[in-house]
């Protein structure tokens, strides 16, 4: 399984949202990092096949996913940044929604909703409306619709967002315990939630792909991951 992208770039009007990115990504997490507005929600759009890219390419498993992008959506899981949904319907009754749009069967949906809510610390909640639950556990359910279909390729922006400490662990445990066999990629201003669970450190500003290595190499030489994104970021900027 891989996923390429070369030379891709966004525009909007003058802004230049992505700017010359490639990457090679295989089975295991990579930690997007970067400040608000360095172009991370916009390539997680691309690559979720929520937004075109201006000009350069994305294939998954080879295929062109601007061409045909039925393949990479049947394996796709995503959470994007800004979640949203319906408060009148329970846990259970979203999830179900969501499920029968991705085309799973009833009686492999609504066990996949039971294991999914039991893991996310959700199941006590689970007929509740979406509408009385707390940002942390509306971010749970976001989470659980993204896992439902079993994705080989998941993208979650800014993930553990409005979650507590213990959650956030939860998390990091799950995203672990699928990484074998995945791609799974996360955005996050949390540097220890990469240097817990990321098998690659893609570092952006600007649109642009700063530094791409292990959390280890990264770290080489400075105090901490959150040392080391500092020092590349601010030595890519211009002077002002």
């Amino acid at each position: 399984m891989e996923l390429q992208i070369n030379g891709l770039n966004k525009r909007y009007g003058a802004v230049h949202a992505v700017r010359d990115f490639t990457l090679r990504l295989e089975p295991g997490i990579l930690g997007l990092l970067g400040p608000n507005g360095a172009g991370k929600s916009t390539l997680m759009r691309m690559l979720a096949t929520v937004t075109r890219p201006s000009s350069g390419t994305i294939r998954f498993n080879g295929s062109d996913v601007a061409k045909s992008p039925d393949e990479l959506r049947r394996t796709l899981g995503y959470l994007p940044q800004d979640f949203g949904i319906y408060p009148h319907l329970s846990a259970i009754e979203f999830l179900e929604y969501i499920g029968a749009l991705k085309g799973i069967g009833r009686r492999a949906l609504r066990a996949r909703i039971a294991t999914l809510l039991e893991s996310l610390n959700l199941a006590h909640a689970g007929s509740r409306p979406l509408g009385g639950f707390s940002g942390g556990m509306r971010q749970r359910v976001g989470i659980a619709q993204a896992l439902l279909n079993d994705p080989r390729l998941l993208i979650v922006d800014e993930p553990t967002a409005g979650l507590d400490p213990e959650e956030r662990v939860r998390f990091r445990a799950l995203l672990r315990d699928m990484a074998g066999e995945r791609i799974i990629i996360f955005s996050t201003h949390i540097c220890s939630d990469v240097e817990s669970l990321a098998t690659r450190v893609a570092i952006v500003d600007h649109g642009m792909l700063l530094a791409d290595e292990h959390p280890l190499k990264l770290v080489s030489g400075c105090a901490s991951l959150e040392d080391a994104y500092l020092q590349i970021v601010t030595g890519a900027r211009p002077a002002a």
